[in-house]
Order: structure tokens, then sequence, then C-alpha cells
């Protein structure tokens, strides 16, 4: 059975705002939330808040960056947010790039082996204390084939971002039919080509120049034309679900029957304002989490 989960940043939301918004994903019947880390809120306090104050939905990190806190960090932070919500966290993993890592005064490892060598350490690790009846699991950011083969041999699945159904078929394949596969679905509610395109294209602004993308792209069959000017139209529409919540869903279910478990949607609101050049993203297009919602 497919489950639903949500990808959004909070910092627009103060405390009480970001308690609502949980709480009121969790009335409709969404299975996940899952908190990002850039640079804003720090997400593992941020993923203990919230499960203190939720009762049902699950509260994951995603993605936490494996350079920010070393492997015995993680171990803890999943041992004890496993145990304090009753198995309700999931610990969301990934390698980041370099750009994020370099300021912070890191050296940028070979994902592969930075990813495999950091895993294994929140393995050997056992951390004092009561441990919890349900273990976290690990989910990892992955979408070329050495870091899901990672993700095979070392976690409990996968992370997939701005990926077509294609992708997703092809990261099922890798990871066998047992791993968790969460596919995360950018969606628009907007019907409009020329629109909605620009609004995609100002989503993508910060993924479009990053190498990662561009590798597993490639894969997909897109060139480097494809990712000139802000994207293809071919691009974009491979990767960005926009029109109507009928088309949306289509969209949706092309990753359901190539695989995914899980389905994190991760809305662009058509209706925020924004100025010249101003990342989008922050407010929540309820509309679309309502016509989106399961069950619906």
């Amino acid at each position: 059975m497919t489950t639903y989960s949500l990808l959004h940043f909070t910092e627009g939301m103060d405390a009480q705002g970001v308690e609502d918004y949980a709480l009121r994903l969790e009335a409709m019947g969404y299975d996940r939330l899952w908190v990002p880390e850039v640079s804003g809120r720090e997400p593992m306090a941020l993923a203990g808040y919230l499960l203190a104050r939720t009762s049902r939905i699950n509260i994951g990190v995603g993605i936490a960056n494996i350079y920010v806190r070393d492997y015995v960090a993680a171990a803890q932070a999943r041992q004890t947010l496993a145990e304090l919500s009753g198995g309700r966290f999931t610990l969301g993993l990934g390698v980041s790039h370099p750009m994020l890592v370099e300021p912070r005064g890191h050296r940028f490892l070979p994902p592969t082996q930075a990813l495999s060598d950091y895993l294994r350490g929140i393995h050997a690790t056992s951390p004092d204390g009561p441990s919890p009846a349900q273990p976290a699991g690990i989910i990892c950011a992955a979408h070329g084939p050495n870091l899901l083969e990672v993700v095979r041999q070392h976690a409990d699945g996968a992370f997939c971002l701005n990926q077509p159904a294609e992708h997703t078929a092809w990261a099922r394949e890798i990871l066998g039919p047992d791993k968790q596969l969460c596919v995360v679905v950018r969606t628009c509610t907007d019907s409009d080509p020329v629109t909605a395109r620009a609004h995609a294209r100002n989503a993508l602004n910060f993924y479009l120049p990053l190498p990662a993308y561009h590798r597993t792209w490639k894969r997909a069959g897109f060139d480097e034309s494809d990712f000139e000017n802000g994207g293809s139209d071919r691009l974009i529409d491979a990767i960005i679900a926009w029109g109507d919540a009928d088309q949306l869903k289509a969209r949706i279910q092309s990753h359901i029957d190539a695989g995914a478990s899980e389905i994190c949607l991760y809305p662009i609101n058509p209706h925020e304002q924004l100025e010249a050049g101003q990342v989008g993203g922050f407010e929540i297009d309820w509309d679309a989490l309502e016509a989106l919602a399961p069950g619906t």
C-alpha cells in the first residue's frame, strides 16, 4: 500500500504555526511529514518538537546532511527520537552537495564511500539508554546506481527528488522489492503551461545547476541543452506535475505504478507572490493538499 507524506519548508512559520501545520496534516490523513535541513531550524530538534505535539503522524528529517553531525550523533538522535515517539521518527540522510558542505569547513568526499562509511558507523553504534521498541528507519537520498546500491545494502529505503517516473522504475529495480522507495513529487495546481512552467523553473532554480542532478537526468535521456535557460520544457514537464487535480493524480499514479511505496508531495504554490529573483516555497498550497490527500 502506498503512503502519502509531505515535504515543505517551515521557516516562514512561528512555533505555533508549525504545530498547527503538523496537526492539520495529521487530521488530513497524511502518514508522514518530512522536515528539511538547509539553513533554517535544526531538524532533529524540530522533529522532536513536532513528535511531542502530534499523536499519529510520523516525522522524518528529509534530508539530514551527513557532514553536519558525525554518525555517533546521528545514532543518538535516531535512538532518542524513536524511543520518545513510540517509533514515529524516520532518519533521512544524504551526502548533500559540495556548495553546502565545503563552506562549513568540510572536505566533500566521494559520495558512495562517504555514505557507506556513515551508515556502517551508525549500525555499529549502540548509544547508552533504553532501546526503542521500534528502531527508526533510515532513508537515504539516492539517485545514481552506486548510492542506490549502498541503500540496498545498508539502509531501509531511498528518497528521490526531482526525477521522472522512469527513474522511479529504475530505482525500484536496483533496490529490489522490499526496500522503501519515497518519491518526492513536485506539484503545481496551474493548468496554463506558460505560468505553470514559470513557477516550476523558479522552484528548480536551486537544483538545476547541481552536477549530481545533471548526471541523473542524463541517464534518463536529457542532455546539456535541457539544463539551460531555467530548464527545457521537456525537462520541466518530466519532473514537475502541473495541471488540475486529475492531471496531478495521474502523474502521481505513474510513480506508484513504477514502484514508489511512498509519495511525498512537495507543492509549488502558484499563488505565492514573489519578487524578481526571490525563491519561493514557503507558502503552503492547502487547496492542493486537500485535493491530493489520502483517500480523495
